[in-house]
């Protein structure tokens, strides 16, 4: 009996977990394709402040949706850490803390947001700035939390590449499926890690392609896990065994 409540709980963390994968990269690309690629003018600070201050509700929107971003994060790992825990406990925790690291340096992306638009406010010790410095300062923050994501990508790798290894291990989902996402994932931690040593690594591959082959691995896996059954996994069982034995 306990063994079958313990898959009837994985089937539904499966399921949740499925949905927060795809629904997370929805909210990435509905806050970069309405607010980021659109008010976020790179190289003018200038424009980008002009932006900011006509267009103040729309660009708080990316707040909201790096806070949701979060709060999908925390579920997702949760739901996945049900899922593995059967096979490997301590891998599967380490999958969820450093998915948990990850979801921290979004937080650390929506506080600069919010001082990036404190900057641009009516405060009254502002005007003791040029406009030009509040600009600029507006900038630098913008920027400090695009670096937070890159310092935050390869834990984003390091936990895929777990729960990739774990699934494969299992057979919950094809051994395809699950392959690609140990090389996609590996490939995201070698990208991350060569991007923060060596910043030109940017110009040799293009910093779109670090983190692209992860997504579509988890996309797919969110589908997969949405629409399809776990497979039945004899380590999963038979690790359960040995830990209710213990």
């Amino acid at each position: 009996m306990e063994a079958d409540t313990l898959d009837i709980s994985q089937r539904k963390a499966a399921r949740i977990a499925g949905f927060t994968l795809i629904f997370a990269v929805i909210l990435v690309i509905v806050a970069n394709y309405s607010v980021n690629f659109r008010l976020i003018i790179p190289n003018s600070a200038a424009e980008t402040a002009q932006n900011i201050i006509e267009n103040n509700t729309l660009f708080r929107f990316n707040i909201f949706c790096n806070l949701l971003y979060i709060t999908t994060l925390i579920v997702m790992f949760t739901s996945l850490y049900v899922v593995l825990e059967p096979v490997n406990k301590n891998l599967a925790l380490s999958a969820a803390f450093f998915r948990l690291i990850y979801a921290l340096m979004w937080g650390i992306m929506a506080v600069n947001t919010c001082d990036a638009l404190h900057l641009l406010g009516d405060a009254p010790y502002l005007p003791a700035f040029d406009p030009d410095q509040l600009k600029a300062m507006t900038m630098l923050n913008l920027v400090t939390g695009w670096n937070a994501y890159y310092v935050g990508l390869p834990f984003w790798g390091l936990a895929s590449t777990a729960c990739s290894y774990l699934l494969f291990k299992s057979k919950y989902i094809p051994k395809a499926l699950a392959v690609f996402g140990i090389v996609s994932s590996a490939w995201c931690v070698f990208c991350a890690f060569a991007y923060i040593i060596y910043p030109d690594y940017g110009k040799v591959v293009h910093i779109g392609l670090f983190d692209t082959p992860l997504t579509i691995f988890e996309v797919t896996l969110g589908f997969w896990l949405l629409f399809k059954e776990l497979r039945p996994s004899e380590i999963g069982r038979s690790n359960f065994a040995i830990q209710e034995k213990s």
